[in-house]
């Protein structure tokens, strides 16, 4: 338990059975009544966003979230499955949980895993991912100039849209946020 003057960006709290992170506060102290504290709050789960007003004092209950950096092993049934470097433990995590970032997952990734009482909540993959180009048409000779895009298809099986003078076998630098191409590693 905490109070609401002991908030700060970051901090997980479990409101109505759910976990939240505050993402922004502000403390106010008007002129008449008493002082309170605008919140910002991010579902952990959803990622939904709200605003909410506490009264200053006010007792939360805050959520312990621990945040570790594991490897990504192999895929079994829906599960991914993830290793703790440090203590080789082993943590299966659905692939609701993953979400898009399973797109982007090669074996022996590191992400970050967040867990709440042994439950994972969320998956933070690496801003950029390097992944070879496993299909994409060839572009057509005077095409170049237009700077236009194909499909490819990448080694995890992503599809994502690439320049015209990418061939199939070329490493792509992809952001795992949006699926964009950001440019070929040599």
């Amino acid at each position: 338990m905490a109070t609401t003057n002991d908030l700060k960006n970051g901090i997980v709290l479990k409101l109505d059975g759910q976990l939240w992170t505050v993402t922004d506060f502000q403390h106010v102290k008007p002129g008449k009544g008493g002082a309170f504290v605008r919140t910002t709050l991010k579902n952990v789960l959803s990622g939904k966003v709200v605003d909410k007003t506490f009264n200053a004092g006010l007792k939360v209950e805050t959520a312990n979230v621990d945040k570790r950096s594991m490897t990504y092993l192999y895929k079994d049934g829906n599960d991914f499955v993830f290793m703790d470097g440090d203590t080789f433990d082993q943590i299966h995590v659905p692939a609701e949980t993953v979400g898009e970032g399973a797109d982007y997952l090669l074996e022996n990734t590191e992400a970050t895993v967040a867990v709440n009482e042994g439950i994972p909540l969320y998956v933070e993959l690496p801003v950029t991912m390097e992944l070879v180009v496993e299909h994409t048409d060839p572009g057509l000779q005077g095409d170049r100039s237009t700077g236009g895009t194909k499909p490819a298809t990448l080694e995890t099986g992503a599809q994502i849209q690439v320049p015209l003078f990418i061939t199939t076998g070329e490493k792509l630098k992809v952001d795992t946020r949006d699926g964009r191409y950001l440019g070929r590693v040599n």
